[in-house]
């Protein structure tokens, strides 16, 4: 049986309400100091989704969730809940780039998501990462986009891409290209703005998104991502 996306987070909601959850959530907090604070799930979540709140101390509370979901015990499934309703906005956004952009049967996105967010949390290497909600959402949105070119390979179609990507799709057909390897690649050919480029073009992210992440105007972005893109194919052109 598969869920909508609306209905995945509803439950999530209705089991983070429970008595059950909150016994789990209270032993996970006597077990973690930058959690002590905090006396109900909901005081989390509202400090992860404030922008007002510090960024480091968030990190620091990303930090014990994703370690106590890594644990076997009665606790991980409180954390792992925790973990993906702090993320529910930037998984939203993936959800609803994935559907634009037709990334997969639209009834089997949600399950896929969900399914994809779970490991990555679960799996995801504490000491090889600094900003932790950030790297976990590009990995769930990478993996998804290389799950579908790999399909769309497969069964010989091509994929519906925006414009703007063509021109970097030669990069993006390898599935085990590192992104470190792919923003080098790009950077050899149109230099400084390859990560603004790979970060709307590859990651999906809006220019508004990136803007900010860059710290640049929305005008300066716009007009450095076309300018940017304008170059890649061009190069591409000529090497063809």
């Amino acid at each position: 049986m598969s869920f909508t996306w609306h209905e995945i987070f509803e439950n999530l909601m209705h089991s983070s309400s429970t008595l059950g959850f909150q016994r789990d959530f209270d032993a996970i907090r006597r077990s973690h100091r930058n959690l002590a604070g905090y006396h109900e799930p909901g005081a989390v979540l509202d400090a992860l989704h404030r922008e007002s709140h510090d960024h480091d101390a968030k990190n620091r509370i990303l930090v014990s969730l994703v370690t106590a979901s890594q644990l076997e015990n009665a606790g991980c499934d409180c954390a792992l809940t925790l973990m993906l309703l702090a993320l529910w906005p930037g998984l939203d956004a993936i959800m609803r780039r994935s559907k634009r952009r037709r990334l997969g049967h639209a009834d089997e996105l949600p399950s896929e998501i969900l399914t994809r967010a779970t490991e990555a949390i679960r799996c995801l290497d504490l000491s090889r990462v600094n900003r932790i909600a950030a790297t976990i959402l590009r990995n769930i949105e990478r993996d998804i986009m290389r799950a579908h070119q790999r399909e769309v390979s497969r069964q010989g179609q091509h994929a519906d891409i925006d414009p703007d990507e063509v021109s970097i799709g030669v990069f993006v057909r390898e599935p085990t290209t590192s992104p470190e390897r792919l923003e080098a690649e790009v950077a050899s050919i149109i230099g400084v703005d390859a990560r603004l480029v790979l970060r709307v073009a590859v990651d999906g992210f809006s220019q508004t998104e990136v803007a900010i992440e860059l710290g640049l105007s929305e005008a300066a972005t716009r007009k450095r991502y076309q300018r940017a893109t304008r170059r890649l194919r061009d190069a591409m052109q000529k090497n063809a």
